[in-house]
Order: structure tokens, then C-alpha cells, then sequence
């Protein structure tokens, strides 16, 4: 008669909080049921030993792929030995780790690595099947989503994008390729662009071009030339996934289980299809304050670049990147724009910077109410644009007043569109302060066969280029054998205010934070770009700082620009932040002259010194 033990259990994954643990019997039971039983009851079953560094490796490949595996350590239990013993006629293993997926025997450590490595791993855990609809289903036509599906598609896989936008509270809906290219990134960029024009105007008299006719600015005609551009993107989105035959339905996606989605048209047609991977690609939409009036009369930027008619004087709730670029365009397009901010400017970005933008958007004529916050929004009168009032409190001193207004923007910060889609089906878990999905570095879930990417996965950066590179590297790794991960340190990025700002890497404040104060050496100016002289432009704002770790060799772990053309600029110097540049390796660098950027090749001056940095000209 076989001895009898108790079984210890550990379950594993990347984060132990996502995955529950599965039931495995802990009572008293023959070994070689046991063992039966443990193989029959986990997806993936490990006998281990917790002092093996090759269990080790196995375990911590598993961890690495975000999958939820049960490791009995036989050398903590009694009968461990006896265990063993049992193994190895049960398999002809003498050695440990001893693998089991579904059942199936796999190996040792080295068995388990190469299938890894060949590609073939995760095809065991989550098998594909001929009975799968399709081999991909992405639930989102943002651009994170359209890059993952179109590269599944060039890998020769069966692919089907799921895309619907729900109307805003005011009604604006959109075509194929999510917030970037239909009220983001595209947009705001082409208005940005109008209120550098007329700046550009502003100085060209002072460069000797002379011209009487008065100069105004047309909403709509912008608008509909923009809208027009944005047209054309959604046409050839739609065309680029029919030439790549990934089936596009302009419907919504409810997930069934892990590979069932249940897809539902805008005519209520429902149709059900099943798929051995899901890419949840749902986005971000903007919050509205929960104060009355706010969704009876207010918009957000899902709004804003459609409007049919001119803002007008318009008030912007909110100090995030959307509520400041949005500002700064609609003030340079000649409109009065009030700012409501409740505390600080760019939360998250280096706060030096913040402040140096709001001062310069004062100087372009914003103003901005600080610390404040609405409390009610009602109408005045209708019309085209309609007037309303905006009530708000001054956080400091307590004083409720109101402003009057065309239009009130509110850009508070965006929600994941996470609810209503299913996701509770299958078993994904979600990060419950914020709804987001919580994804590994791999952007896999906590359902080994369902991914997350772009601005919806808990802990990424909200930026399209990101989600572009998640998405594509997502189905390389899925489906031609890849293991390389999206990079999400030190990525570039621009905020499009009226003097732009690119930055790279950590903020002054986290280098504080993560190296120590006496480790960080800032160098830092004002400059005065040429074009600024002639037109006499004012150029107080500009600034440029290289945020250095002293303890690695002077290595730049931040790069901070505020001035023209700064997204071109930063774009530039992100290859050298990713490849570990040090200040000696800018210093040895030789600048273009006269340009803006040339300024990170010169910088001399600490701010440990306290020597003056104004610009003192070319």
C-alpha cells in the first residue's frame, strides 16, 4: 500500500495578486493518484524542487510569460523523496524540474526552453484550434490595434477587427482609427499648426513682407479641411485591412469566454465568432466632473475638432496635455480662452517645465484660474455658439464666481473603455482604482490567450507610437516566433503647447527620487532661437535641461526642451537616450549652427552652481 502525504503548493506569476490560486487537493491521498490528480487539475504542473537552480529558471520563464503554473516543491514535503521516486516511473525522468502541460509530459528545464525559444510554448498551453473562427480577434481600431491586427494578417494569420465608437453626450461619433487619428494626435497637431501660422504672419512684417488685407481667421474652413484629411485616413485604414484580409466589423465586441466574442452591429445584428487570441485595443474616453450642467452643455476634445461653428470664448477645465495644447490652439486662432486648474500643470511630466508653459500661455493671453475647480455649468442663452456660465470656487480662498462663455471644454483626464465589454467572462482582471487592464511587460492578461494594449493596459505609457510598437511586437511574439518586448523606457514625447516642450526619460523630480539629490546633475539654459531676434519674438520661455545620473558616469537619464519645433528635436536625441548617452557624449557632439537643438551640445552650466542662464543671444 502506497504511503500517504500532504501536498504543498505554490502558484506563480508575473504579478500573484492577478490570478487566483487553483484548487488542488490537499488532503491525504496514494502518491501516484496524487500525482495523476496534481497533472489532471493544472493547465501547467511543475515538480520542483525549491533549491534547483534549473526549477528555478523554468519557474521564472513561466513568470516571464505571464502564465499561472502550480510548482509542488518535493523538498519541502515529507514524502518528497517518495514523490520522486514515483516520478520517475511514472515519466522515466530522474531529474528536476519534471514539466507537464495539459497533461502531456514535456521534460526538464532545457525540454521546456527550447520549446520556448522555437516558438512552440505557448501554442501547448493555449492550443490553437481548427475549430477557432479565427486565429486573431482585436477588439479596437485604434492604431494599437490596427498595427497588431495588420501584422497578424502579414504573418499569414486569420485576423478580424472589432471597432465601434459610441457617440459622445453630445453626439460626435467617428471613423476607423481610434482617438490618435480622428480626435487626437492628427487634429491637434493641424490646429496647432493653424496658431503657429498666425504667429508666423505676426513676424512676417518684421522679415519685410508687406501686406494690407486684414487677416482673420475662417473655423470653418480649418475645420472642414481637417475633417477632410481625417476622412481620407479612415478610408485607406479600411482599404489597408481588406487588401491584408482582416475582416473588419463595425460592431462591438462582448467577450462570451477566454475565445468566444459575441459581436453586435449598429442594426443589432449579433453575430458570435471564436479566436485562439484576443487583443483587448478599447482605448481611453474623456470624464466628465460630476457637477450639474457638465454633460447638458459641455464637450470634450472628442468633440472639439468637429464643431460646425467657431468656440468662441471658450473655458477648458482641466491642466493635462489635452486641456493645455487645446488652450494654446484656440487662443492662437484668435479666440479668449480661461483655464480652470485645480492644482498642478502636467501632472507626471517635470513640474520646472509645467510651470515655465503655464507662464509662457499667460504671455500669449490665456488666462488661468489656479487652484480652481467648476461647480455648476448652465445656459444662458442659445444660439450659434450659444452663451453660457460657468461657475467655479477658488480652492484658496473659498471665493465661488463665474465666468461667461461660448463654450466650455472639459479635459479632467479619460477613462478606460474596460465595462460592458466582457472581460469579468473570461476571467481578466482588471486594476480596480483605475478599470484599466493589468497586463505584463509581454501585454499579456491574466488569461494566458488574451492581451491588452495601448492606453487601456494598467502601467503603460498613454502615447500611439507606444501602442504601435506593443501591437506589432505583440504578433511577432505571437505568431512568428519572437521574444522581443515593447520598450517602454525612455520614450520621446512632445506636448504641442503654444512653445512646444519635448522630453525624454525621468523628470528632474523622479531622478531626484530614484538616484538621491547628490547623485543628479542638471545642466541647464535659456536660449533665444535666431528667428526669435529679427521678429523680436518674445523668448523668455525658452529653456533646455539634461538631467544627468553622477554615479553612472554622468549617463543623461532626462532631456527636457521647451521652445519651437521641440517634437522635432526630441525625436532626434531619443536614439541617443536609448543607447545610454553621457553628458561627455553630447559635449563631444558638434552642433548644427544656428539651430535650436545645437543648445544640448554647449550646456556648461549647472544649476548646483547658481550661475545665471539667461540668454544672452545667438
Amino acid at each position: 500500500m502506497e504511503e500517504d502525504i500532504a501536498v504543498g503548493t505554490e502558484v506563480s506569476n508575473l504579478k500573484r495578486a492577478r490570478t487566483p490560486s487553483p484548487e488542488v487537493p490537499n488532503k491525504m491521498a496514494p502518491i501516484k493518484d496524487l500525482i495523476e490528480q496534481n497533472i489532471k487539475d493544472n493547465t501547467v504542473m511543475v515538480f520542483s524542487k525549491s533549491t534547483c537552480p534549473f526549477c528555478k529558471k523554468v519557474k521564472e520563464l513561466f513568470k516571464s510569460m505571464n502564465v499561472t503554473f502550480t510548482a509542488m516543491e518535493m523538498d519541502l514535503l515529507d514524502n518528497g523523496t517518495t514523490i520522486h521516486e514515483k516520478l520517475k516511473e511514472v515519466t522515466g525522468q530522474r531529474t528536476v524540474p519534471n514539466v507537464f502541460i495539459r497533461g502531456k509530459h514535456i521534460g526538464g528545464a532545457d525540454d521546456t526552453i527550447k520549446l520556448h525559444e522555437e516558438g512552440k510554448l505557448m501554442n501547448l498551453i493555449v492550443p490553437p484550434s481548427e475549430n477557432y473562427t479565427y486565429d486573431l480577434v482585436v477588439i479596437g481600431g485604434g492604431s494599437g490595434g490596427l498595427a497588431c491586427s495588420k501584422e497578424a494578417a502579414n504573418l499569414g494569420k486569420k485576423v478580424a477587427v472589432l471597432d465601434f465608437v459610441k457617440p459622445s453626450p453630445v453626439g460626435t461619433t467617428w471613423g476607423l482609427g481610434g482617438t490618435c487619428v480622428n480626435v487626437g494626435c492628427i487634429p491637434k497637431k493641424l490646429m496647432h499648426q493653424a496658431a503657429l501660422l498666425g504667429h508666423d504672419l505676426d513676424d512676417a512684417r518684421m522679415y519685410g513682407w508687406n501686406f494690407d488685407t486684414k487677416v482673420e481667421h475662417n473655423w470653418v474652413t480649418m475645420r472642414e479641411n481637417v475633417q477632410n484629411h481625417i476622412g481620407s485616413l479612415n478610408w485607406g485604414y479600411r482599404t489597408e485591412l481588406r487588401e491584408k484580409k482582416v475582416t473588419y466589423k463595425n460592431a462591438t465586441g462582448e467577450l462570451v469566454d477566454a475565445h468566444t466574442i459575441k459581436a453586435v452591429d449598429k442594426r443589432g445584428k449579433v453575430t458570435e465568432m471564436t479566436t485562439q487570441h484576443i487583443v483587448i485595443a478599447t482605448g481611453l474616453r474623456p470624464r466628465y466632473p460630476d457637477i450639474p450642467g457638465a454633460k447638458e452643455y459641455g464637450i470634450t476634445s472628442d468633440d472639439l475638432f468637429s464643431l460646425e461653428h467657431s468656440p468662441g470664448e471658450t473655458v477648458v477645465v482641466g491642466a493635462s496635455y489635452v486641456a493645455l495644447e487645446c488652450a494654446g490652439f484656440l487662443r492662437g486662432v484668435g479666440l479668449d480662452v480661461t483655464v480652470l486648474v485645480r492644482s498642478i500643470l502636467l501632472r507626471g511630466f517635470d513640474q520646472q517645465m509645467a510651470e515655465k508653459i503655464g507662464d509662457d500661455m499667460i504671455t500669449h493671453g490665456i488666462n488661468i484660474k489656479r487652484p480652481a475647480i467648476p461647480t455648476k455649468v448652465e445656459l444662458i442663452e442659445e444660439g450659434t455658439p450659444r452663451k453660457l456660465r460657468v461657475h467655479y470656487k477658488m480652492l484658496e480662498t473659498g471665493e465661488e464666481t463665474s465666468i461667461e462663455c461660448n463654450t466650455v471644454m472639459f479635459a479632467i483626464g479619460r477613462d478606460p473603455c474596460t465595462q460592458g465589454i466582457g472581460l469579468e467572462n473570461a476571467g481578466v482582471q482588471l486594476n480596480p482604482k483605475n478599470g484599466k487592464v493589468i497586463a505584463g511587460d509581454n501585454e499579456q492578461s491574466s488569461v494566458p490567450n488574451i492581451f491588452a494594449i495601448g492606453d487601456m493596459a494598467d502601467g503603460k505609457l498613454e502615447l500611439t507610437p507606444v501602442a504601435i510598437q506593443a501591437g506589432r511586437l505583440l504578433a511577432q511574439r505571437l505568431y512568428n516566433g519572437s521574444n522581443e518586448l515593447c520598450d517602454y523606457v525612455n520614450v520621446a514625447t512632445t506636448v504641442f503647447t503654444p512653445l512646444e516642450y519635448g522630453c525624454i526619460g525621468l523628470s528632474e523630480e523622479d531622478a531626484n527620487a530614484k538616484f538621491g539629490e547628490d547623485n543628479v546633475e542638471v545642466y541647464h539654459t535659456s536660449y533665444q532661437p535666431l528667428e526669435y531676434t529679427v521678429a523680436k519674438r518674445d523668448m523668455a520661455g525658452c529653456y533646455a535641461k539634461l538631467v544627468c545620473n553622477k554615479s553612472d558616469n554622468e549617463r543623461v537619464v532626462g532631456l527636457h526642451i521647451l521652445g519651437p519645433n521641440a517634437g522635432e528635436i526630441t525625436q532626434g536625441y531619443a536614439v541617443a537616450i536609448k543607447l545610454g548617452a553621457t553628458k561627455k557624449d553630447f559635449d563631444r557632439t558638434i552642433g548644427i549652427h544656428p539651430t535650436v537643438s545645437e543648445v544640448f551640445t554647449t550646456l556648461a552650466t549647472t544649476k548646483r552652481s547658481g550661475f545665471d542662464v539667461s540668454a544672452s543671444g545667438c
